[in-house]
């Protein structure tokens, strides 16, 4: 049994050899071969030259027999000789591949369809294109390799015989990742989603799967499943980042500061979700080059780096309608339009409804002695509208040009009444901004940017209170405007080094008037920066080693202050599946959010934009720190992250308390201890994770009666779990949300008495809220109408179970009785939602 299985060995590799050096010479079209043995052995073949023109090899040994080298072309190529006389053979291939070269080019990560992507046959000087499916057809004129380019993927190479086959064979290209964006995993949560080396997600929302509840891929939303993120009202306007507040966080479109995010008072994205190209979400860690934030960065960019094809989409739901078109002036320009506009002001549906009622709900107010229901009633007129234009031009092969416009408005109507008074109010809020980008590719190793910007922010509203016959009238503005420059060396295969200059320059004005007893005022400051950024970047061509190491240096002459930032990233393979993380930094903030009244703008948009004085209003300073730890492996991704956060210079008005502290002005800080974890799985066509977030968020407020209690933000455990499936073009998607009650203050006694008609409370956040728990679904379908016309439909229902949860309690004094009222606030209810998009 030894003795056959060593001869079995010994045979093996000497064929192996032999094929290795048969492999070796030279191959050569088959219709020369047949031209050479005609004349070795005197013999005619007949054939069709379409059958054979896709096959080369290697021709047979000279001293084989004509039986042989028969017998040879026939195994390496599957065509039938038929002999027809001694001296003629005739020659025919299968009749399944009595077709063009036919194939599918798909992307390795996600599956889809890669369009445009260019198949050349270089010597017959023959070129074609893919479909919006990445389907091709290739007549059969030659033998030589077809090459396979797309500006996205990996070049490669197709040898025609393996075309020519029954079907169409599908292959997989893998996206080019430049060396500095080498990826922790291609899947994160879902399709369209990756982690990178320097500790950022980036969501690609043309790759992207389906989350549950969701019906786009909606920016704002998808970043709240990531472990760390929450909205402890689940609103896209209170994003809450490793207990962060909402204005802690950066928003960048295009590079333009937004300070609205968000259309129906937070449960809508303001961003439109058909234009998004990249995504970049940084909790800890993030670039030199980005500033004024010191929770998160999410940086969104619909610029891409090649011409694209003219292409358009429509699009409803039961809350908006909205346009898209992609126009391609010229191989080298485009430009892009996208607009939506709401149709709640001309259809009410199921969803509109359910969304007013959460948004603008007659908060159910109870009467603690009598735990009587107290009613209002209110009237709401309201739509909301975005805008975006966008030009792309490249100029020679060195230099790119780029335009970018964005409008955003929110307008309100709000009648509110009870048995014998009515009251009018009014809201509006609108953004306006945009960009000037230019960036010149000078050689292989060096690029220089220019980006200026400019945003625009207004608030206007009137609010008439039930109450009284006073009117309070309140103005916010926001002009935000700069330039940054922005140099990149590539010093050798493993280190870069990036240089750069902002100027940035700030003014907000801030403008209240009361008519019962007349008061006015207006408050405008004005604050200009000047910011130096170096930073090196360093990966070993391995890619098990990445660095990145910068120092923001900000000057702000308004008060003669100097503040450096240094921010560090750091990414080692540990083995083929651990990796270890560590992200650092330094951060500053100089606009924040302030509550000067719970009332302020309907008490649906508390908060106005202010500017830091370096008073009583200091500029905001973060430190934080990260190490973490991620496994991959047979589609396994775990992954662990312990932080520590600290923000100093924190206001007590930016915090919305509602308790005894609500009208104090006081400066403090908040430190976090936290850890966030992630299992993910894939199962082919069906992949799930579930996550958990652990926060312990304190606050210290030295000049407060209690310096040291719970933040109001700080959700102590998060759990949230997703189950996908995709086949084909059908996805479905379910998920589930807990998370630990936010912290309330709650009364010591429930009446209060005329001479002191104020509430006495407890301790600081004594207590919780119960825990929040929803179930959302999601489904989606593509409907393929044409070669570039498709129809995609989406369905999906928030809070499945229609689970009633309290997101907030605050108590007030009822003063025609004296009693105390409890204000609850409850999530939105079970609710549908429907999405049908054409894309042509």
């Amino acid at each position: 049994m030894l003795y056959k299985r060593s001869i079995f060995l010994l045979l093996f590799c000497l064929f192996s050899l032999l094929g290795l050096a048969q492999k070796d010479r030279k191959e050569i079209p088959l219709k020369n071969i047949l031209g050479i043995i005609s004349k070795q052995h005197q013999v005619r073949f007949s054939y069709i030259e379409d059958e054979i023109v896709v096959y080369a090899l290697t021709p047979p040994e000279k001293n084989w027999s004509l039986e042989e080298k028969i017998n040879y072309l026939k195994s390496i190529t599957k065509l039938q000789f038929k002999r027809i006389s001694e001296k003629y053979f005739t020659i025919y291939d299968d009749k399944k591949v009595d077709k063009p070269l036919c194939g599918f080019l798909l992307d390795a990560e996600t599956g889809k369809g890669i369009e445009n992507a260019i198949i050349t046959i270089d010597k017959a000087n023959f070129s074609a294109f893919t479909d919006a499916n990445g389907h091709f057809n290739i007549p059969k004129i030659s033998s030589d390799l077809i090459r396979i380019q797309h500006q996205g993927y990996q070049t490669f190479s197709i040898n025609p015989e393996d075309l020519n086959v029954p079907d169409c064979p599908k292959f997989k290209l893998q996206p080019i990742l430049q060396s500095l964006d080498e990826v922790v995993t291609q899947r994160y949560l879902t399709t369209g989603i990756s982690k990178k080396n320097d500790g950022t997600i980036v969501i690609k929302p043309k790759k992207f799967g389906l989350l549950p509840g969701l019906i786009e891929p909606d920016v704002l939303q998808t970043m709240q499943q990531v472990p760390g993120i929450i909205s402890i009202d689940e609103t896209i306007s209170n994003i809450n980042v490793r207990g962060g507040t909402h204005d802690q966080n950066l928003f960048l479109w295009n590079g333009i500061r937004m300070f609205q995010t968000g259309h129906f008072f937070g449960l809508i994205s303001a961003f439109n979700p058909s234009l998004a190209q990249n995504i970049t979400i940084s909790k800890n860690g993030s670039s030199a080059f980005f500033g004024e934030s010191v929770s998160s960065l999410v940086d969104i960019s619909s610029q891409t780096n090649n011409t694209e094809n003219t292409n358009a989409s429509l699009s409803s739901n039961m809350i908006s309608a909205e346009f898209y078109s992609k126009i391609k002036i010229s191989d080298n320009s485009n430009f892009t339009f996208s607009a939506r506009r709401s149709l709640t002001d001309v259809l009410e549906s199921p969803t509109y409804n359910n969304y007013s009622n959460r948004i603008f709900q007659n908060t159910v107010i109870t009467d603690l002695s009598t735990n009587a229901i107290v009613g209002y009633k209110s009237n709401v007129d309201f739509y909301f509208y975005d805008i975006t234009a966008q030009f792309e031009q490249k100029i020679g092969n060195k230099h790119q040009f780029n335009i970018d416009v964005i409008a955003i408005e929110n307008t309100l109507q709000f009648d509110q009444s009870t048995a014998t008074l009515n009251k009018n109010s009014a809201l509006e809020q609108e953004s306006f901004g945009g960009s000037l980008h230019w960036k010149t590719t000078w050689n292989t190793n060096h690029t220089t940017e220019f980006k200026g910007y400019f945003s625009a922010y207004d608030l206007n509203s009137s609010n008439q209170t039930l109450e009284s016959n006073q009117t309070l009238s309140q103005k916010n503005k926001v002009l935000d405007y700069g330039f940054q420059i922005r140099n990149s060396n590539r010093l050798s295969d493993l280190l870069t080094l990036n240089s750069g200059y902002q100027l940035n320059e700030i003014g907000v004005t801030n403008f209240d008037e009361i008519n019962l007893p007349f008061f006015s005022r207006t408050i405008t400051n004005v604050l200009i920066s000047h910011v130096g950024i170096v930073e090196g970047m360093y990966e070993t061509a391995n890619k098990k080693t990445f660095i990145r190491a910068g120092l923001r240096a900000n000057y702000f002459d308004k008060f003669g202050l100097f503040l450096a930032e240094p921010r560090m990233q750091f990414n080692q393979a540990l083995s083929n599946h651990w990796r270890l993380e560590v992200l650092g930094e330094q951060k500053s903030q100089t606009l924040s959010q302030i509550i000067d009244l719970q009332q302020d703008f309907l008490g649906v948009e508390k908060r106005r934009w202010t500017l830091a004085n370096n008073e009583n209003i200091p500029i905001q300073k973060s430190n934080q720190l990260s190490i973490g730890l991620s496994y991959k492996k047979n589609n396994w991704l775990i992954t662990l992250e312990n932080f520590y956060k600290k923000i100093t210079g924190i206001t007590s008005s930016s915090q919305g308390f509602m308790n005894q502290f609500e009208l104090e002005r006081a400066v403090g800080d908040y430190q976090v201890l936290g850890s966030e974890f992630l299992i993910q799985k894939s199962f082919n066509r069906f992949y799930t994770w579930l996550s958990y977030a652990y926060n312990d968020n304190k606050y210290d407020f030295k000049t407060l009666s209690s310096t040291t209690f719970p933040n109001n933000f700080e959700v102590t455990h998060a759990v949230s779990w997703a189950g996908i499936y995709e086949w084909k073009k059908i996805k479905l998607a379910l998920g589930a949300k807990w998370h630990t009650g936010r912290p309330i203050t709650t009364p010591i006694n429930f009446t209060v008495t005329e001479a002191n008609p104020n509430i006495i409370y407890n301790t600081p956040n004594n207590e919780k809220l119960k825990d929040y728990f929803q179930v959302n679904f999601s489904a989606s379908k593509e409907w393929r109408l044409g070669d570039k016309t498709s129809l995609l439909t989406s369905a999906s229902i928030l809070n499945l179970l229609n689970t009633q949860n309290s997101i907030n309690r605050f108590y007030r004094v009822n003063s025609s009785d004296n009693t105390i009222e409890s204000v609850d606030t409850f999530s939105l209810e079970l609710t549908p939602n429907l999405n049908v998009k054409l894309m042509f």
